[in-house]
């Protein structure tokens, strides 16, 4: 029998916070029993399992990270836009590093299509609609928005980039602005040998 004031919803929020404050790698149900100060078998009224709970904390990240990412491009284009869209991710990972490695977590195929990680990449296409690439450059120009965001929060996050002048943020600008002259001067495909 379920217990009462615990719900899917509440158990995740706090699987969230939890991830935040411990580590995406650390949730469990038995982290979250703990939390609430109740037996793990309560829990599975609830949650099918440790792997069920990450799942759901990861489509909350996305959910949450999909709706920070409307709300900044919201009249924006070009690099306007690519700045707002890439500060939401280095923000959300700065204020909620583990639902950002959640938002990364690997889904199964059914899960992922029905999540707000499609509203994500439908976003960084029309972003990048303002640069005018054609496939499948705009592709490529899709994996590499992904690779320098998730790249450079990584390792900022890690403290990569503490030790020496000039700070992370005037990188982070530099290297935005890098990506949109690369966007606006995309290069030629170079023909096969």
């Amino acid at each position: 029998m379920p217990r009462a004031g615990l719900t899917v919803e509440r158990l995740t929020r706090a699987g969230a916070e939890l991830a935040d404050e411990v580590g995406f790698d650390q949730v469990t149900v038995s982290a979250l029993a703990r939390r609430f100060d109740v037996k793990v078998a309560s829990l599975y009224s609830h949650l099918k399992s440790s792997q069920d709970l990450r799942t759901r904390i990861a489509l909350l990240a996305l959910e949450e990270l999909a709706g920070r990412a409307a709300d900044a491009l919201a009249g924006r284009a070009g690099k306007d836009a690519l700045a707002a869209f890439a500060n939401v991710y280095r923000d959300y990972a700065r204020e909620h590093p583990g639902r950002y490695d959640a938002a990364r977590f690997r889904l199964d195929p059914e899960t992922a299509t029905a999540s707000a990680g499609v509203r994500l990449a439908r976003m960084t296409r029309a972003v990048l609609r303002g640069y005018d690439l054609a496939e499948p450059d705009q592709t490529h120009a899709v994996r590499l928005l992904g690779s320098v965001f998730h790249g450079y929060v990584s390792l900022e996050m890690a403290g990569g980039f503490s030790h020496s002048a000039p700070d992370s943020t005037t990188s982070w600008v530099r290297i935005v602005d890098a990506l949109d002259t690369l966007l606006r001067d995309w290069p030629a495909p170079v023909p096969a040998p």
